[in-house]
């Protein structure tokens, strides 16, 4: 008798037998998103009722059932049981319906194939009843670690007449609550007065529903009147495939929701408004007359133009009340997309960045948020050109002995301004104060609190790099990750959230930024101009020569790698406790005798001591009369007791 073929599993691929439940993310373990799911599984399957019941106990089945198109048993093993399942590819942009509902029209809601498993929120496996064209079929479908992440454990065959699929699950866990899964499902499916869902046998009509904030007979000249309903849909059910104005006449919708009502439109469907709420207008049968025969849209001629028109109108009445609520909700966004950045700008660059926003979105309640980014994006690189920082780094390029330059700067200034630079200079008096403190504690932890500081002090290393527009860079990172790559140690990373990028090294940590500009022959392409290296030593370190080649053969790397569009001048810094006796402060890099790079070795206390000095110099070259302004003993008065405040506490 020949021996059983044994399986070789050294060349397959098997799946752990949580992998699909760790699959489905959130469907595996929120009730609300999983019936979510199955309903528009049934909505998918043309149904036009759908019956949940929810038990109070594990002791009673879960059920989801539907009268949909069912399934064969053949089409069941083919759609219900493909992992990834792409409905649209197999089964057309349309839902398909039963032979009675052939007339009717839906966008699907599934794509993934994901949905369908929602059962598997309550239970490791589930069953599964389905039928069509007289015959009927049962599965009992389970998880499993196998070649394949689920498979049918029973099967069996019925007869039946009609229509459907029946789900139903014994509930191990996470048992729903009935009523807010029917004030979800009745907000998501709002728009379709012919697709009900009932929860427990009871559904949720559109007065009931959660989120009305108004409703409002509108009265049409000459015309039967219509009742408009507003849904604030984030307070149940969080998204929806339909937005904007849904019409039902007689109890059926025509053509999609949209913001478009007629041929103009209403409101920007892409504004958190229309994203958040949903109109009903509802008729009864006096419209009929109006709608076309396949009722995708409207007859054109006067008494649909006054609809449209009473519809408008209301609908930009709601808008001019409502929108006024998102003020914050829209400014915030706005100012967090923008976040990094945001925090850059001085404590008074960023209250003024934040009213502008706030004032624009009050007088523009229908911006785009595209265009209200561009907005604020424009502003913060405004406030950061004449904020403190950057008025500083004018300040900091005259020269000592210009006495008439610096008159004429100081004569543009504004109040403000001169306000904005001291608070800078005091801003980074106390960076200095706190590099000095750390650097000499030897339980300091470089990575973590020293590099950062100093590397996103750049001007500590002179005013050619103190400059809002230095920023990691793409194709700086890339070129950094291939050149590190080699040279780190076993514990090395780069950390690509940060800004600057930081290396960590055997010895050190390092970063890297730069800068980039327009190429001088193509101005469509970008191109590195400048590159800073920060490379702080650890330890009470001495730099020697070794510590100078290592920084000069970094920039030599870069030079070669050919990961570098452009021709960027590299500024290299090597930063210790102590330079070594004999070791050369300064080298320079050159390529065919054109200066490409120099590599300068500095002390923290040399760092600090520069920058006291200059930043202290900077300070009495402001005119004394700028301490004193209206207001500044009020502001003070406040901050002190804040803290005062919060010491209390």
């Amino acid at each position: 008798m020949a021996k059983p073929k044994s399986v070789d599993t050294s060349t397959g691929m098997f799946f752990e037998e949580d992998y699909l439940v760790r699959t489905l993310g959130r469907i595996a373990h929120d009730a609300e998103i999983a019936l979510t799911e199955l309903v528009a599984n049934a909505w998918d399957a043309g149904a036009s009722l759908v019956d949940i019941t929810i038990p109070p106990t594990n002791e009673i089945a879960l059920v989801v059932q539907d009268d949909g198109h069912g399934m064969s048993s053949m089409q069941f093993k083919d759609r219900w049981m493909r992992l990834g399942y792409n409905r649209i590819k197999h089964q057309g942009p349309q839902v398909e319906f039963p032979p009675e509902r052939s007339d009717w029209r839906r966008k699907p809601y599934g794509r993934n194939g994901v949905g369908r498993h929602g059962l598997l929120c309550f239970s490791d496996q589930y069953n599964v009843e389905t039928w069509r064209d007289g015959k009927g079929a049962r599965f009992e479908v389970g998880t499993q670690a196998q070649v394949t992440p689920f498979k049918i454990l029973n099967e069996s065959s019925f007869l039946r007449q009609s229509h459907g699929t029946r789900l139903s699950v014994f509930v191990q866990r996470h048992l729903p609550d009935p009523d807010r899964i029917r004030e979800i499902l009745s907000a998501r499916f709002l728009h379709d007065p012919r697709f009900v869902v009932r929860v427990n046998s009871q559904s949720l009509s559109l007065a009931d529903q959660t989120g009305l904030i108004e409703s409002m007979v509108l009265k049409i000249d000459g015309c039967p009147s219509a009742e408009a309903f507003v849904v604030d849909s984030s307070k149940a059910a969080k998204s929806t495939i339909y937005q904007g104005v849904a019409f039902w006449v007689n109890g059926r919708l025509v053509g999609s929701p949209s913001w478009v009502v007629g041929s103009e439109a209403i409101i920007d469907g892409r504004a958190r408004f229309a994203k958040r709420y949903s109109i009903v207008v509802k008729t009864d049968d006096a419209w009929m007359s109006e709608v076309e025969s396949d009722w995708v849209r409207f007859k054109s001629g006067p008494k649909t133009d006054l609809l449209f028109d009473a519809v408008r109108k209301y609908v930009q009445e709601v808008f001019s009340k409502l929108s006024s609520s998102l003020v914050e909700e829209n400014s915030e966004d706005a100012l967090v997309r923008h976040r990094e950045d945001f925090k850059e700008l001085s404590p008074l660059g960023r209250i003024e960045v934040a009213s502008f926003t706030r004032d624009l979105v009050k007088t523009n309640p229908s911006v785009h948020p595209d265009t209200l980014s561009a907005a604020v994006q424009a502003l913060i690189n405004l406030e950061k050109s004449r904020g403190g920082a950057g008025l500083l780094v004018k300040l900091t390029k005259l020269d000592e002995s210009d006495i008439e330059g610096l008159d004429r700067l100081l004569s543009q200034w504004t109040v403000r301004d001169a306000l904005s630079v001291l608070d800078e200079i005091d801003h980074r008096l106390g960076v200095v104060a706190a590099i000095e403190k750390l650097c000499g504690d030897p339980s300091t932890d470089e990575l973590h609190t020293l590099h950062p500081l100093v590397t996103q002090a750049r001007w500590l290393f002179g005013p050619e790099f103190d400059s809002s527009e230095y920023a990691s860079n793409v194709s700086l990172r890339s070129a950094t990750q291939r050149i590190f790559s080699k040279r780190v140690d076993s514990t090395a990373f780069i950390n690509s959230r940060q800004r600057p990028d930081i290396v960590v090294l055997a010895d050190a940590t390092c970063s890297i930024v730069g800068t980039e500009t327009f190429d001088a022959v193509n101005a469509n392409l970008m191109k590195i101009q400048d590159v800073l290296i920060i490379e702080l030593k650890k330890g009470n370190s001495v730099i020697g020569r070794e510590e100078m080649f290592q920084a000069d053969s970094y920039i030599q790397d870069f030079l070669g790698s050919g990961a570098i569009d452009g021709t960027p001048m590299f500024k290299a810094f090597v930063v210790g406790h102590e330079i070594a006796a004999k070791t050369a402060r300064e080298k320079e890099i050159k390529e065919e005798n054109v200066l490409r790079g120099r590599v300068v070795a500095t002390t923290y206390n040399q760092l600090t001591r520069t920058a006291h000095q200059r930043l202290f110099r900077l300070k009495d070259r402001i005119p004394a009369r700028y301490e004193d302004v209206s207001g500044a003993d009020l502001s003070a008065r406040v901050m002190s007791s804040i803290s005062q405040v919060r010491i209390g506490d």
